[in-house]
């Protein structure tokens, strides 16, 4: 019976077995359910019947669904199990075909030599036989030769004998005599002048020896061959390697050397990293215990009874990357969208990035259905989302080896548009609150040695910019001031000039909030000019609204609703927020929070 019959046969009882036991366990759930909804004589009594049947309904629709995903994991097992003597089944019936191939192609040898030297060893026989019979018919000749001389002899000495005339005998007798004594001193040569007996050496069968005993010895293997790294083929520790090898090689076991590859070390460095070796019998392995987001140099040996095969080609793989870590405090969102930004974590480098987000309804409950933003090459993607909603967000880090693990997930809320401050762009007067959300101007004054500058650091205004979200829309936050606060409020270019003030150039738009001793003076400065106008009274919540489409930058007093100035200008590049404290003190941003229904009338 086939190997895949048996899987089959045996895969399907299973399968039957678990179909006829959900489907008894159904019919006895339904059973429960019918006796205990039949009519009982008071109401309360079907009331509490009607919660236990229930109550024991539940309980059996568990156990169904327990039993079910347990057989479920059985069959996965046995499948699993099925798929390796698979695998064995295949690997013995190959190696079987290549030994009778092996065996076939000796036999026809050995019976093409036999062959051949019975060929051999017949025609030196018909020669030897040739020369025999050649020999022995020269002899016959010979003794015929003489018998008819002897004969011819004999009838001329008769007819002397016979012959009445004295004369004549007397004249031929002596001839006759003379010829007689001749052919009598001929000696004549009885003997056989050839054996009857033919040579029969023992053939050489030698090299047939050797070609019979050369059936039992297997020829060492040939070099394997490594596949290249498959998509998916590792994990973050771990990686599944396969390699092929020639059919007509026999093979007892393979070893699979593998070693990390060091790309900092030096070409003369005396360290090499420590090979490490596995021997099986299959011609796949998954590797285990190795580094996140490694790369490995792996090459292999097969070995029979003869000898160990040459080893094949390096080959390079890769385990899959650690998660990245999400840069909470450089994501910003808005409704219509977020800015995820995050740091690899891996020393080698990784294809792309995966994006994923998932839903979250209003009580926290995650949505099954999970979005994935693929193929993203840099450490930041821009996503769009939808107004007015609840978002958790992860990312993956992809290289050929597969995805990592998920990152730790964030949180976006896009009810409002939100962003964290800019701490490289602070000047060295400003603290920022751990939160991230409150600048503080102290008292003292620091020494020069304490105020490391740079070029992206505000050097003559105490200011410090906010990393708004580079989206065209509509943008709302708000800041909180004291009244004896001296500060300037609004939005500034990126490249704005970091030794000049706010509102003091043509690439800033601010409030400014200045003390006299006689009222609180407010001037929206724009390259230096500001419109001449009076504020009554003090706002202590300032509502900034940036609405590109419109080319407007708004400000509003939150507490009473009041609009206090708006700037019209066609904004060319993003624009980030911007905020500057000119006497000490302190500023508090609000962000994240739904826009109010003025603030873009």
């Amino acid at each position: 019976m086939d190997l895949y019959e048996i899987r089959g046969g045996r895969l399907g009882v299973i399968a039957e077995e678990a179909e006829l036991q959900e489907l008894s366990r159904e019919s006895t759930a339904m059973e429960t359910y019918n006796v205990g909804s039949s009519p009982s004589p008071t109401g309360a009594e079907d009331g509490s019947d009607g919660e236990e049947d229930a109550f024991k309904e539940g309980e059996t629709e568990g156990e169904i669904i327990l039993i079910r995903d347990q057989l479920q994991e059985k069959v996965a097992e046995m499948e699993s199990f099925a798929g390796h003597l698979e695998e064995i089944f295949l690997t013995v019936e190959e190696n079987f075909g290549r030994q009778e191939q092996h065996l076939e192609q000796h036999y026809n040898d050995v019976l093409q030599t036999l062959s051949q030297r019975q060929d051999e060893s017949a025609a030196r026989l018909e020669e030897e036989k040739k020369s025999k019979l050649e020999a022995l018919y020269g002899q016959l000749l010979a003794c015929g030769r003489a018998l008819d001389a002897s004969k011819e002899l004999i009838e001329t000495a008769q007819e002397v004998y016979r012959s009445q005339d004295k004369r004549l005998f007397l004249k031929t007798v002596m001839p006759t005599i003379k010829r007689i004594e001749e052919f009598a001193k001929d000696e004549v040569d009885l003997t056989l002048s050839t054996s009857l007996e033919f040579n029969t050496p023992l053939a050489d069968l030698s090299d047939v020896k050797t070609m019979m005993d050369s059936i039992n010895v297997v020829p060492a293997p040939s070099a394997p061959v490594i596949n290249p790294q498959m998509p998916n083929s590792a994990t973050q520790t771990s990686l599944r390697v396969c390699w092929s090898l020639f059919s007509d090689d026999t093979v007892e076991y393979y070893e699979l050397y593998y070693r990390p590859v060091l790309e900092d070390t030096p070409a003369d460095s005396a360290f090499t990293p420590q090979v490490s070796r596995v021997t099986l019998k299959e011609t796949h392995c998954t590797v285990a215990d190795l580094l996140p987001n490694a790369q490995y140099e792996l090459w292999v040996t097969a070995t029979n009874t003869t000898g160990i095969s040459p080893a094949s080609e390096k080959a390079l793989y890769m385990t899959v990357p650690s998660p990245p870590v999400i840069k909470q405090r450089e994501c910003s969102s808005c409704p219509e969208a977020a800015l995820i930004r995050w740091e690899s974590g891996n020393t080698n480098p990784v294809d792309s990035y995966t994006v994923e987000l998932r839903e979250m309804g209003a009580d926290g409950t995650e949505s099954n259905i999970t979005e994935s933003i693929v193929a993203v090459p840099t450490c930041q993607c821009l996503i769009q989302l939808q107004p007015g909603r609840r978002y958790l967000i992860s990312v993956r880090a992809v290289n050929i080896g597969g995805p990592s693990d998920r990152s730790e997930p964030i949180t976006i809320t896009t009810t409002g548009t939100f962003f964290y401050l800019l701490e490289d762009t602070a000047h060295p007067c400003l603290s920022i609150s751990e939160d991230g959300f409150t600048i503080f101007y102290g008292d003292e004054e620091l020494p020069i040695s304490a105020m490391a500058l740079d070029d992206n650091t505000f050097t003559r205004c105490v200011a410090v910019l906010g990393d708004l979200i580079p989206v065209r829309g509509r943008h709302y936050w708000e800041v909180e001031v004291d009244d004896g606060t001296e500060f300037r409020i609004g939005v500034a270019y990126e490249d704005t000039e970091r030794n000049s003030y706010l509102g003091a150039n043509s690439t800033s738009w601010c409030m400014r909030h200045i003390l006299s001793p006689s009222r609180h003076k407010y001037e929206f400065l724009h390259n230096g000019w500001s419109p001449d106008l009076r504020i009554t009274v003090n706002p202590v919540r300032i509502g900034v609204a940036l609405d590109y489409n419109r080319g407007t930058l708004s400000f509003f007093n939150v507490n009473l609703e009041q609009h206090l100035h708006t700037f019209h200008c066609h904004f060319r590049n993003y624009v980030h927020p911007c905020f500057s404290l000119d006497n000490p003190g302190a500023l508090t941003v609000h962000n994240g929070i739904e826009a109010p229904e003025y603030a873009f009338i």
